[in-house]
């Protein structure tokens, strides 16, 4: 495993860590004793932090990931978002009352004193510009509710408008081989302030593994069964916005550029770790098996330098323009 700083925390964590959505919810059925396993395997090969959100599973995400740390030796890092449980997304709703509501939730779900990296979940836009949300963030930390906090965003822009706080550590956005503008300018900015960027939904909600097909079925309790045209949230979140049949397309044209002793996940993944303005990628597993083959990319060696420009050629001519322009 390899570690890389985060934000001005402190804290170096893996550049391959675990994104706990999967195992609250919206991914299909899964099983609790898989989740844990899944856990305890990232962590027996390094991981030392991982991602939640409260509204992962109504709060199960959370439960298990401080089951997990409450039996483990490790220093493990835990971050949360917060703000997706609002009945409705409007900046009216990040008041002081409901922020504070949100974080005491989290904090009995993950049975800690403090949180150490609180999230704000993709709020809308006009949340950037409010900068009394921020300050109730800086007295949750003053309050040792928190330890530290930064913001979850949608778009690139959102992002470059975050990095204006100064007490902001991280941001999260989606960035991988279907999504290729944070780079274009959001990531450096990031890195020359000294801003930690985490790679959401780095494998493209399992697209970029390579083992889905036309015919592959989704559960009803999937989200890409039920959001792949945003009707529940974000179409973005759901294969990276990309409809589904070019997506699989381009994945077969990225076949032949892996290299044979390598999975589709771990090019993925060491692709997003080409960039060192990217502290971690949040990769989802449900079971043991997928957290091995996410970790594994971590140790790999980079891509050549045509490697990138064939995967920058095939996004350039399948993917940018259902892309490019919205996040």
């Amino acid at each position: 495993m390899q570690y890389r700083p985060l934000g001005r925390t402190g804290w170096n964590v893996s550049t391959v860590s675990f994104g706990a959505w999967a195992i609250g919810g919206a991914w299909g059925s899964v099983e609790d004793k898989d989740s844990l396993a899944a856990l305890d395997r990232a962590i027996d090969l390094g991981v030392n932090f991982i991602d939640t959100a409260d509204v992962y599973g109504d709060g199960r995400s959370e439960r298990l990931v401080a089951e997990v740390r409450r039996r483990r030796s490790e220093e493990i890092y835990v971050a949360t978002k917060a703000g997706r449980r609002l009945p409705s997304q409007t900046v009216e709703g990040y008041t002081r009352e409901n922020l504070t509501a949100f974080v005491e939730r989290s904090l009995k779900n993950l049975a800690t004193e403090a949180i150490d990296l609180l999230q704000l979940h993709c709020p809308p836009t006009q949340v950037y510009y409010w900068p009394e949300v921020f300050g109730i963030l800086d007295d949750l930390v003053d309050a040792g509710k928190l330890r530290y906090y930064g913001v979850s965003v949608s778009t690139p822009e959102e992002g470059l408008k975050a990095l204006d706080y100064p007490n902001l550590q991280s941001v999260q956005i989606i960035y991988n081989m279907f999504r290729h503008r944070p780079a274009e300018i959001f990531l450096n900015e990031a890195k020359r302030r000294q801003v930690s960027v985490l790679a959401r939904v780095p494998l493209a909600s399992g697209l970029l593994t390579g083992k889905m097909r036309p015919d592959t079925k989704f559960e009803s309790t999937d989200h890409r069964e039920f959001n792949r045209n945003g009707e529940q949230f974000d179409k973005g979140e759901t294969f990276s916005g990309v409809d589904y049949k070019t997506a699989l397309q381009a994945v077969e044209e990225l076949r032949p550029l892996c290299p044979p002793e390598w999975t589709l996940t771990q090019f993925a993944l060491r692709w997003i770790l080409m960039n060192d303005g990217v502290t971690c990628a949040i990769p989802g597993a449900k079971r043991p098996e997928q957290a091995d083959d996410n970790c594994a990319a971590a140790d790999l060696p980079p891509l050549s330098a045509q490697t990138m420009a064939a995967i920058r050629r095939l996004y350039d001519e399948r993917i940018r323009a259902e892309v490019h322009y919205r996040w």
